[in-house]
């Protein structure tokens, strides 16, 4: 008899007796799917009978604090930009160039780990992107020139960028069925990584700004040591030292967050993974250990699945004598060219047939223009709206208090994107269609007015539908392919979007410099091509079984 551990993951239960699992092989809702989809429709049952457990909650929160520290450095180089190039003296069309280099990194993350997480799995990916934010994070404060805050800004985003494909995959694949609403929910963590930032900024900036809020005795701004004459009033480094407090204080918290999930936390692989790489016996022992962790117990086993593959013809019987994805060992004793063969099928998932290449194409240009939108809004509204604040002589400091008031309305706004997961003749497309649209009006609108009142209204409104449009967006599309391609779907989708983010800043910086309301012009418009896509995706990928 083996041990009580080996036995419940080889066929016996722990108390010696053989596990039931009778009737799978011809359970009706198995008809129709690959030897793949079976078992991770077992593991999708499996996971359904915790509920959310403790596991599952670890999971939630700590890749929240991903998308937490995403959004947590997006708002913080538009929070600093004002300071730096007050101390540096570049231009205001140069000040897109951080932004951009910023979109640079994060585009390559995305890329990158993106297709990384579907080759080496979601463990080691989880962890790297955290540490190489947090290294990076941490040094960003200390240059005192243009060149070296670039630098470290690109690889502070190419960590950062595998945040939210990665953390929407994993989240995804250890969730019950019923509760992928909270996939959505996990963007709540965005909106407060953008409240965290602004507060912290509001803390360091205005106190410890050149002069009384970045001004001079005389009530102008002070210019740069390099752009005066030497013994003028000017502004340096010793007494510009509020941005490089923020910069601390962020590497800082992704130090922590890397703490918490490397140290904190044991981090179990994905056992889909696991089931399309052949590695079924280390997936069931995942399951048992989540079970465990739970205070329940597992009862998937070896024996249920090799019932299934001893069924299920296409593994490399005979018939066909190659193996196939999910096919187990003989997967892992397939050959060098027959793995290769298995990962090319693997990317032609993503255009398997006429329905689910037109969605891929479409949420592509959906990703590539709503980061157009947020990205210029992002960068550029803590500028536009500071300059029109100073146009009807509100202080620096009660602005860093309105970005606060702003941001925090991201909250209910995640928290509507949710809802719209349950309600009827709404649901994900829905929400997705009436949210873009209303951002893209509010866009329009803050060019038009400039009162203290309606500049913190119109604010609110756009980062509410900003916020819900992106919580049921990210949410959706790792639902919206199976597990083998899914985290290289969401990585590609985000690469395309972390693309456009490079460029528009950098159109949005040039309009700025001739024309206040250039880029609201720029950043609604292209958001208004995110709600014609989002019309034209087919429904049936709109809530669909996750395998």
């Amino acid at each position: 008899m083996v041990g009580n551990k080996e036995a419940g993951i080889l066929g016996e239960s722990p108390d010696g007796e053989p596990t039931e699992y009778n009737g799978i092989v011809n359970d009706p809702e198995m008809e129709g799917l690959t030897l793949y989809e079976k078992k991770a429709l077992l593991v999708n049952r499996e996971l359904d009978s915790h509920g959310m457990g403790r596991y599952q909650w670890y999971i939630f929160f700590l890749c929240g604090m991903g998308y937490m520290i995403d959004l947590l450095y997006a708002q913080a180089f538009g929070l600093v930009e004002p300071a730096l190039k007050q101390e540096l003296g570049f231009s205001t069309s140069a000040s897109g160039n951080i932004f951009s280099s910023f979109n640079a990194g994060l585009c390559a993350g995305a890329f990158v780990w993106g297709v990384l997480v579907d080759i080496i799995g979601r463990q080691y990916a989880f962890n790297l992107t955290v540490l190489i934010a947090s290294v990076f994070g941490l040094c960003l404060g200390a240059p005192s020139n243009y060149n070296g805050i670039l630098v470290l800004t690109a690889f502070v985003g190419f960590g950062v960028g595998g945040n939210i494909p990665i953390d929407t995959t994993i989240t995804l694949e250890f969730l019950p069925q019923n509760r992928r609403f909270l996939l959505a929910l996990l963007s709540i963590f965005q909106p407060i990584g953008v409240v965290l930032a602004s507060g912290i900024a509001y803390g360091f900036v205005p106190k410890y700004a050149c002069g009384t809020g970045g001004l001079g005795a005389d009530g102008e701004l002070l210019k740069a040591c390099s752009q005066v004459a030497e013994g003028q009033p000017c502004c340096d480094r010793a007494s510009n030292m509020g941005w490089r407090y923020l910069l601390f204080t962020l590497g800082a918290i992704c130090l922590f967050v890397f703490f918490m999930r490397f140290v904190v936390f044991r981090f179990q692989e994905s056992p889909k993974y696991l089931l399309y790489r052949g590695k079924d016996e280390k997936a069931v022992q995942v399951l048992h250990n989540i079970a465990k962790f739970n205070g329940r117990r597992s009862t998937v086993t070896m024996a249920v699945f090799a019932a299934l593959t001893d069924e299920d013809s296409s593994v490399g019987s005979a018939e066909t004598g190659k193996p196939i994805l999910g096919a187990g060992s003989q997967q892992l004793k397939a050959s060098f060219g027959e793995k290769l063969k298995i990962e090319l099928v693997r990317y032609k998932l993503l255009f398997a047939n006429a329905a689910i290449a037109r969605l891929t194409i479409l949420v592509w240009i959906t990703y590539m223009f709503d980061y157009w939108g947020f990205s210029i809004a992002g960068s550029l509204l803590p500028q536009i709206l500071l300059d029109k604040d100073h146009a009807i002589k509100v202080s620096t400091a009660e602005t860093y208090r309105n970005y606060v008031i702003i941001y925090i309305c991201g909250i209910p706004g995640v928290l509507l994107g949710a809802l719209m997961y349950g309600v009827p003749l709404v649901g994900r497309q829905w929400g997705m269609v009436i949210s873009s649209a209303l951002m893209g009006v509010s866009l329009f609108l803050f060019s038009a007015i400039n009162t203290e009142a309606s500049n913190i209204g119109i604010n609110i409104m756009e980062y509410f539908f900003q916020s819900m449009f992106n919580a049921i967006l990210y949410g959706w599309t790792p639902e919206a392919y199976p597990a083998p391609i899914r985290g290289t779907a969401c990585g590609v989708a985000s690469f395309w979007g972390r693309l456009f983010s490079i460029v528009s800043p950098l159109i949005g910086a040039h309009l700025l410099a001739s024309n206040t309301n250039g880029p609201l012009y720029l950043a609604g418009a292209g958001v208004f091509v995110c709600t014609i896509c989002i019309l034209l995706m087919p429904r049936r990928y709109m809530g669909a079984k996750s395998y």
